[in-house]
């Protein structure tokens, strides 16, 4: 597999022409790494992944498809949740410089109004209670025009400006963004990520439609827990609790 390395100051970028998976590659990779992170970008996955079950599908040259890989310091395992929101906020950041209004919907997604450009895959090791290995592996819709799968509401930055954007300067931005929250992260600064994650929030006011195990129903988002699960309290007052995949936004297809 050719691929090229790039070091630039505490960032170590991989760049790779395909492969099956930017996460699985940096899980077994073994060779030199950034003091801050090592990026590794695809140009082609054979096998990108989403959440659970799902999918990323991606047309070849036309996306971003990259993993991080990044060693936080002293971060307990309890407060894990808090890179996934790093890695949310940083590629939030990056797209709004160029299309705006953009919003992280829970746990992991970036969307354009009410339609999905970007998601993450986080995979953290565990070792002594604190975090070792964290990799985030991370799809974003650049310069597609066309989706054939039945992944809900896609949509890319091309589709929303009318020109392909510049991929390699936005990879750049989320680069600079995500080192700043890393940052955070190193400093112990997880309430105030965890602050930034809340104002960013998809829905994040009034009342809308959601769907659980038992059917759909409409709630508010009370707030997030530190830990990722998300409280919602529906119309009659009740809190309910959710974990990753226990409940979902009701979105009609645009």
């Amino acid at each position: 597999m050719n691929h090229t390395d790039e070091t630039a100051g505490p960032v170590k970028i991989i760049t790779l022409g395909e492969t099956d998976s930017t996460n699985r590659f940096m899980r077994e990779y073994t060779g030199g790494e950034g003091r801050l992170m090592t990026v590794v970008t695809a140009e082609h996955q054979t096998a990108g992944r989403g959440q659970g079950r799902n999918t990323w599908e991606s047309e070849a040259g036309k996306n971003l498809l990259f993993s991080v890989l990044t060693r936080p310091s002293g971060l307990a395992a309890r407060r894990q949740f808090v890179m996934l929101e790093a890695g949310a906020l940083a590629v939030r950041d990056a797209l709004a410089a160029v299309i705006g209004e953009t919003t992280v919907k829970w746990p992991n997604d970036v969307y354009w109004r009410d339609m999905k450009i970007s998601g993450t895959l986080s995979e953290c090791t565990i070792s002594g209670g604190l975090v070792g290995r964290c990799i985030l592996g991370t799809g974003i819709n650049v310069n597609q025009r066309r989706f054939v799968s039945d992944a809900p509401n896609p949509v890319s930055l091309a589709m929303i400006t009318g020109r392909d954007a510049d991929r390699p300067g936005l990879l750049r931005q989320f680069i600079a963004r995500f080192s700043h929250y890393l940052g955070m992260v190193n400093d112990g600064q997880y309430d105030a990520i965890h602050g930034l994650y809340a104002e960013a929030l998809y829905r994040r006011t009034g009342c809308h439609a959601w769907r659980d195990a038992g059917g759909c129903f409409t709630a508010a988002v009370e707030r997030v827990e530190p830990d990722g699960r998300l409280v919602l309290r529906r119309d009659d007052g009740r809190l309910s609790t959710y974990m990753f995949k226990e409940v979902e936004h009701v979105i009609n297809r645009q």
